[in-house]
């Protein structure tokens, strides 16, 4: 816990223990006691903390906040912050290089054996053509490959490293995401990736979406993916999670990357409401150009044109690259053609469209009305709450050490993740519960001098 509070590494812990006597009286020992070597805090981690045991934790924690009326509000925000790996990211092509010579010099180690039948490493610096470089790369590791199966017999168990080597630099080989630099970059941490921090800005490391309450600031769920995450991919069960706490979830709130059918739909049937703003890219009606009628299920354009009809329709894609095609769904509404034809805008929308027809996705006429809800003051003011989690996330990164992993792996993040959680939420318990103590000292005092008052005015 002191580590996670004060964001410090094995080594300074173990120092401060020693010297500061607030941590000898929270760790309950006397300055003469000796303390254990930093290497065993590492132990203990990677040993015996499991991340089951810390969501066990981070769980209970917050249904004592419950029921000791810490926790009464009704609201929850869910957010993502990223991590930066403690490694760098390195190109496929240097990757294969490093494959290459990991093989070699394991199966030299194991078999008291000079590889010569090996060419040398090819000079892909020197090839301005990326793509060319890394199938000459690839060519490279997989003669290496090729050349150390043929000295190393089936039944050979002295060289159990070698295999262990080749069997990995197959697998990675084998994945399309590695060429496409979307898969692992580094052999130091395999489970980092790269992630996106908006459209220009990316980053290579790791994902934790966060839960918290928004009145009280408390963390009730952390999950933890590599960097290519999708937000939002875990809220349902982050919810269901946090609902079991004791929490009567009334508000969700989040940003734009959380308004999906699905994520809307587990906000529903928590039988709460959702605040999270309009996302274009799954809604894309122009509403200066269509309105939409739920009573009678019509759209009507600008000019005061209604839909007469409407149809169920799949239409095919196909991707450019992958070469797959994929079923689109959707729903066509049919603008009646005389009143299309008398209209001023009629040669204009004519160069669309033979018929004027409005194609929309299944979910469009359910996001008109949540469009339409989003512009009243109730969600504007109510909105504003999002804004909390934003300073969390601040906050577990500046003091707390989140903005970069200390360990290595999916794992080792995940347990670094919900152990700053655990912190941060001590922490804010003892804010709130203090601030408590400050109300009431207050209202103690002023009781005394009514007291008195009435006491010496009586005399």
């Amino acid at each position: 816990m002191l580590q996670y509070l004060y964001n410090l590494s094995d080594e300074r812990v173990i120092e401060e223990a020693n010297l500061n006597l607030a941590y000898m009286y929270f760790l309950k020992i006397n300055p003469e006691d000796t303390l254990p070597d930093k290497s065993l805090l590492s132990k203990f981690r990677t040993q015996r903390l499991k991340e089951t045991t810390l969501d066990d934790v981070l769980t209970g924690m917050v249904k004592q906040c419950v029921e000791k009326g810490i926790i009464e509000g009704t609201g929850a925000s869910v957010d993502t912050t990223h991590s930066k790996a403690n490694t760098k990211k390195k190109t496929p092509e240097r990757l294969m290089k490093q494959l290459a010579k990991k093989i070699i010099s394991s199966y030299e180690k194991e078999s008291n054996e000079v590889l010569e039948e090996i060419p040398e490493i090819p000079k892909y610096k020197e090839i301005r053509d990326i793509y060319k470089a890394k199938e000459v790369m690839k060519e490279y590791l997989e003669e290496v490959i090729d050349t150390v199966e043929k000295k190393t017999s089936c039944l050979d168990s002295t060289k159990k490293q070698t295999k262990k080597i080749i069997k990995k630099a197959k697998e990675i080989l084998k994945d399309p995401k590695f060429i496409a630099q979307k898969g692992i970059r580094s052999l130091v941490d395999e489970d980092a990736r790269v992630g996106h921090k908006s459209k220009t800005k990316n980053f290579y490391g790791y994902k934790t979406e966060i839960v918290m309450t928004s009145d009280e600031r408390i963390i009730t769920e952390v999950k933890v993916g590599d960097g290519s995450y999708v937000d939002g991919t875990y809220t349902k069960e982050l919810l269901n999670r946090t609902k079991d706490c004791g929490i009567k979830l009334k508000e969700v709130y989040g940003d734009k990357a959380y308004f999906r059918k699905e994520i809307l739909d587990t906000v529903k049937q928590l039988k709460a409401k959702a605040f999270i703003p309009i996302s274009r890219t799954v809604y894309r009606i122009d509403e200066s150009e269509f309105s939409y009628n739920k009573d009678s299920d019509q759209w009507q354009c600008s000019e005061g044109n209604t839909t007469v009809k409407k149809k169920y329709a799949q239409t095919y894609r196909k991707n450019k690259t992958t070469k797959k095609k994929t079923i689109q769904k959707l729903y066509k509404y049919y603008f009646e053609i005389n009143q299309c034809k008398a209209c001023p805008k009629h040669d204009e929308c004519a160069k669309k469209s033979a018929r004027k027809i409005l194609r929309i996705g299944l979910n469009t006429n359910e996001f008109y009305e949540i469009s339409q809800y989003q512009k009243t003051k109730e969600f504007i003011e109510k909105y504003t709450k999002r804004a909390t989690i934003e300073g969390k996330n601040a906050e577990v990164k500046i003091f707390h050490g989140l903005d970069k992993a200390r360990g290595y792996g999916l794992v080792s993040m995940s347990i670094q993740s919900k152990l700053t959680a655990i912190a941060v939420n001590i922490k804010r318990i003892s804010g709130i519960i203090s601030s408590l103590f400050d109300i009431y000292r207050v209202f103690w005092i002023n009781e005394a001098k009514f007291l008195i008052f009435t006491k010496f005015s009586f005399i």
